[in-house]
């Protein structure tokens, strides 16, 4: 599980979309930049389609309620985690009550942050991800907000090194 404590309007979960529905008035929805998504799932060993968070209007922070792993792609938000700097487009390791922070990105706009086990949401049409328009997929069809809970999925058996130990 993780705890969103700040977030701005429009951060939203995403995955790579439900195409297909068009012809019934569905958007495809899924993430701006499905790239990303695609490495920091295979980053953090989820299938490249497992949802993840799109963090377009920043600061952004959330806790992890158990360890795991996570990794930020996208926009160099300046993640930090228990006030340590960290590098995107990398793996880390998350303890139990640490806090991931991300700041307003130099340039670019959007990052993305993806957990071992992908987002635990609700598949919808073949998604988890969120189409606010039509309100449903990703957590209610809403945006995140502070004190919203996410579930995450099992997460398969990785190595790795605490992110503490790299900064």
């Amino acid at each position: 599980m993780i705890e969103i404590i700040e977030s701005g309007s429009f951060n939203t979960v995403q995955d790579l979309g439900r195409p297909g529905y068009r012809d019934i008035g569905v958007s495809a929805s899924g993430a701006m930049d499905p790239l990303a998504v695609r490495i920091g799932n295979i980053l953090v060993g989820n299938d490249e389609n497992a949802a993840a968070i799109e963090v377009q209007t920043f600061p952004f922070s959330l806790r992890f309620d158990k360890r795991m792993v996570f990794a930020v792609t996208g926009a160099d938000g300046n993640p930090h985690l228990n006030g340590s700097e960290l590098l995107s487009w990398c793996a880390y390791l998350a303890e139990p009550g640490q806090v991931l922070e991300l700041k307003q990105p130099p340039r670019l706009a959007r990052s993305y942050i993806s957990v071992g086990g992908g987002l635990d949401v609700p598949v919808v049409m073949g998604s988890r991800s969120t189409s606010l328009r039509g309100g449903f997929g990703g957590n209610a069809g809403r945006p995140l907000a502070k004190g919203d809970r996410i579930a995450v999925g099992e997460d398969a058996e990785m190595v790795m090194l605490p992110a503490s130990g790299l900064a």
